[in-house]
């Protein structure tokens, strides 16, 4: 629970970080108005094909979304 910001589509698929864009105050705790501790913000780009699978109409296109680290899980 709480204040999800990650795509619904975005979300238990996977990516590549394409670079670090800084750190931002946790938008999370902000919409609860609490103190913020900045997290890091990264641009990851996913695959039509991963999103979509099979139906994906140009399965090498690409979407790029902005991502907390919260969000992320590594996968080794």
């Amino acid at each position: 629970m709480g204040h999800v910001r990650a795509p619904a589509y975005l979300r238990g698929r996977i990516g590549t970080i394409e670079r670090p864009l800084g750190a931002f105050p946790d938008p999370e705790r902000l919409a609860y108005g609490q103190p913020a501790p900045a997290r890091a913000l990264y641009c990851v780009r996913f695959t039509m094909a991963e999103l979509w699978g099979d139906s994906a109409e140009s399965p090498s296109d690409t979407v790029d979304a902005e991502l907390y680290d919260t969000w992320l899980e590594r996968l080794d």
